[in-house]
C-alpha cells in the first residue's frame, strides 16, 4: 500500500492536470458556465472505489461527485448496509460535465479514463463498484473482462475478478443511483445489490485476518 503522503499528492498531480485540461471539449462547458472539473472524494485508501460516468449540475457547481439527487440515493444504499461513506472512494470517468447531461461521448471518455486509470493504482481498492453502463463497460474491457460485458441489466449485482499491477480486483457492476430518482420501484433492486456488497466485504475482511 502506498504511503499516505504519497498517495495525497499523486492525486493532487491529477487535480491539476485536470484544472488545466483545455484540450477537453467539456473544458470551454467549464469555463462558460463558471463550474469545476470533479476529481473524486472520499478515503485516500479505501477499500472500495465506486466510478459513476460523469458530473451532473449539482457536481459541477460545487466540485463534489454524487452530491445531488443522485449522491442521496447513493448515501441511502451506503447506510442501507452500514457503509461510511467517508470510508470509501467515489468518482466519474468523466470528470467534466457534459452540456445538459447528456450522456459522454467516447471521446470524452477516451481522454478522461487515463486519470480514472492513475486513480485505481494510487488508492488502489479491492473492490470497484461501477455505476451504470458507461464505468461498466470501460472498466470491465480495460482489464480484460470484455468477453463478460453485457447489458447492465444482465450483470448487476454479480462479481467479476480481474488482476490488476497491485493485485487481484473484484468489479462488480451496479445500476446508477440516478436509476432510482425516475424509477422509484428499482430501488429495492440496487438495496439487494448493496446487500450483495456487504458479503462480498465480509469476504474480503474475513481473508485478510
Amino acid at each position: 500500500m502506498p504511503e499516505e503522503k504519497d498517495q495525497t499528492e499523486q492525486l493532487k498531480k491529477i487535480k491539476e492536470e485536470i484544472l488545466g485540461l483545455t484540450e477537453s471539449p467539456l473544458y470551454g462547458e467549464r469555463v462558460k458556465n463558471n463550474v469545476f472539473p470533479v476529481i473524486g472524494e472520499g478515503s485516500h485508501d479505501a477499500k472500495i472505489m465506486f466510478v459513476g460516468e460523469a458530473p451532473g449540475e449539482n457536481e459541477a457547481r460545487t466540485g463534489r461527485p454524487f452530491c445531488g439527487a443522485a449522491g442521496r440515493i447513493l448515501d441511502k444504499l451506503l447506510e442501507h448496509i452500514g457503509l461510511d461513506r467517508k470510508s470509501v472512494y467515489v468518482t466519474n470517468i468523466v470528470k467534466d460535465r457534459p452540456p445538459k447531461n447528456r450522456d459522454p461521448m467516447p471521446k470524452e471518455i477516451e481522454l478522461y479514463a487515463p486519470f480514472l486509470d492513475r486513480q485505481i493504482e494510487i488508492i488502489q481498492p479491492e473492490i470497484v463498484v461501477t455505476l451504470g453502463r458507461f464505468s461498466m463497460d470501460y472498466l470491465m474491457r480495460r482489464y480484460g473482462l470484455e468477453s463478460q460485458v453485457k447489458g447492465i441489466s444482465q450483470v448487476h449485482g454479480q462479481v467479476f475478478e480481474t488482476e490488476m499491477k497491485y493485485g487481484r480486483v473484484k468489479i462488480v457492476p451496479m445500476f446508477h443511483p440516478a436509476v432510482a430518482c425516475y424509477h422509484g420501484g428499482q430501488l429495492g433492486e440496487m438495496e439487494a445489490d448493496f446487500e450483495k456488497l456487504k458479503e462480498i466485504i465480509k469476504i474480503e475482511d474475513k481473508n485478510e485476518k
